[in-house]
């Protein structure tokens, strides 16, 4: 599902609003992820306290944050923005890739929640082909 220009600009507007909570939203969608399909939690196990609101998971939701934030700014080139992403998540970390799409939709309720004013069916269809698209970009390395 490719992004349109409009797409893009809708999404780089939305951000312009939601940046400056990012590290909540990345917190809340992060630990909403691991306690609604804990086989997640796996790839985290080496972690003391996997619970939301604990100082690994908002660190962990904050460093999410920052590759999206990396990705609206290099939206125009997405494969290219997250290709050493790509790689260490396939070759080091080697995550599920679907689990990329799990952490895409909990990040779009979290949104959503925070911001349901700007959060209009227009946009949800922007951000949402945004987030499928960095979560395609993501598991690029697994193909």
């Amino acid at each position: 599902m490719s992004l349109t220009t409009k797409d893009m600009a809708v999404v780089k507007a939305l951000w312009a609003k939601i940046s400056s909570k990012a590290d909540e939203i990345g917190a809340e969608a992060f630990g909403r992820m691991l306690t609604v399909y804990p086989q997640t939690k796996t790839y985290f196990s080496h972690w003391a306290d996997l619970s939301p609101g604990s100082a690994p998971v908002k660190k962990h939701g904050k460093t999410i944050m920052g590759a999206v934030a990396d990705a609206v700014s290099h939206i125009e080139d997405l494969p290219a923005a997250l290709s050493q992403l790509s790689e260490l998540h396939a070759s080091k970390l080697r995550v599920d890739p679907a689990n990329f799409k799990i952490l895409a939709h909990n990040l779009i309720v979290v949104v959503a929640m925070l911001f349901p004013a700007d959060f209009t069916p227009e946009v949800h269809v922007s951000v949402d082909k945004f987030m499928q698209n960095l979560a395609w970009c993501l598991a690029e390395r697994y193909r």
